[in-house]
């Protein structure tokens, strides 16, 4: 619904800002944007040269939409070469992306792949680029991405929820070789338990997420990492990041299973005993001791806090027509509309433009996840089997 005396304010704001952001991908080589840009006079002479990989592969679905809005290519235009500019510079040996690039000369800085910090939203937006735009391509790359990270990151037993092994888990490895880089997961790993719910490998999701919730359960907040291996907390501060809070409702939203109403409330009471300030909701300086530090993210509020509250409001619009929506990476949601597809391959063709692949669409590498699967995760008393569960928080040190 349109407000009344509307006149497309808010459009023209998001055009302006979006003139300016392009700044950042003027005088690259290579069309990678820089990190950094000032929005009265652009990119900082003294700006870094290198950038994150998700930085770069997550403008899709912000610079698509206002691309069709306007209709004007630019940004969407600017938003695909950047991902394939990236792209061009994964492994040839793994399909694997590493962590930090070189604007300028493609070089990579860091070499370490995995589902976390400077790689998260990448995964996601390749995926979500496909459901909100219809783009083959986005699909067949989240496809090559999602088989590389399930060859060489996932370790541990081959199910979720049968069999014997090490629990699964994915874990930070070199781009070029696939071999174990370190020993830590970081909170922004959570979200990938999200982007599993909406590729359709809601058994994976349940592994991924119980992970991450049994480290919360251990210090009543998420750190910013954890080593797995020596099952100890090695960055302590907790600044209310929303990647648990999002998977548990997406898991929520896909199973229907009460555990995750139980998970949420355990978050909220964690926020409300360590987190709840004067003025708001304070980042926790350290998660060993909970004091915390004078700021709150703009992201509690986007993010954290929307989704616990989409959680346990059931009859919420949101989720009474959930097929109609879908996230942005900083929890906006964007209306669903099938005539985003219904773009003319013209309205690419420009002299150094993405140029659109209108061949056949491929289909995803997991989703044969039917509403039969779903429906009989409703059927457990916990959504991973108990003996599992006490291993993940055994691991974790929860147990000890």
């Amino acid at each position: 619904m349109i407000p009344r005396d509307y006149n497309d304010e808010l459009l023209l704001l998001a055009h302006d800002l979006a003139n300016r952001l392009l700044n950042a991908f003027e005088n690259t080589s290579l069309g990678i944007p820089y990190p950094r840009v000032n929005l009265k006079y652009g990119v900082p002479a003294l700006s870094s040269q290198t950038t994150c990989t998700a930085g770069v592969g997550t403008l899709l679905l912000e610079f698509g939409t206002l691309s069709r809005l306007l209709g004007d290519p630019t940004y969407e235009i600017t938003a695909k070469n950047a991902l394939e500019a990236i792209w061009k510079f994964r492994s040839k040996k793994t399909g694997l992306l590493g962590n930090i690039i070189d604007v300028d000369s493609g070089e990579w800085v860091s070499g370490m792949s995995g589902i976390g910090a400077g790689m998260d939203s990448l995964y996601e937006y390749l995926l979500k680029g496909y459901i909100v735009f219809g783009d083959p391509n986005d699909l067949q790359k989240f496809n090559e991405m999602y088989k590389s990270v399930q060859t060489y990151m996932r370790k541990g037993r081959k199910l979720c929820n049968s069999g014997s092994g090490d629990v699964p888990m994915y874990v930070n490895v070199n781009m070029e070789n696939g071999k174990i880089l370190n020993t830590w997961v970081d909170s922004l790993s959570a979200s990938f338990a999200a982007v599993q719910v909406l590729n359709g490998d809601i058994d994976d999701a349940i592994c991924t997420h119980a992970l991450y919730y049994a480290i919360w359960k251990r210090y009543d907040a998420l750190p910013e990492r954890f080593d797995w291996n020596s099952r100890v907390s090695h960055v302590h501060f907790y600044p209310l990041r929303p990647e648990l809070v999002e998977s548990t409702y997406l898991l929520y939203q896909a199973t229907q299973h009460p555990f995750y109403l139980h998970v949420g409330k355990d978050i909220m009471h964690g926020l409300q005993t360590h987190a709840k300030a004067r003025c708001g909701y304070a980042t926790l300086h350290n998660v060993m001791d909970k004091s915390q530090e004078d700021r709150m993210e703009s992201f509690f509020l986007s993010e954290t806090s929307k989704y616990l509250y989409l959680l346990f409001d059931q009859e919420n619009p949101v989720n009474k027509q959930a097929s109609k929506y879908i996230f942005t990476t900083e929890g906006h949601f964007l209306k669903l509309d099938k005539s985003m597809w219904n773009v003319d391959t013209d309205f690419y063709d420009m002299t150094r433009g993405y140029q659109y692949d209108v061949t056949a669409v491929p289909r995803s590498n997991v989703s044969d996840c039917g509403c039969e699967v779903v429906s009989d995760h409703r059927k457990r008393p916990l959504p991973l089997e108990l003996r599992y569960l006490q291993q993940v928080e055994s691991l974790v040190g929860v147990r000890d």
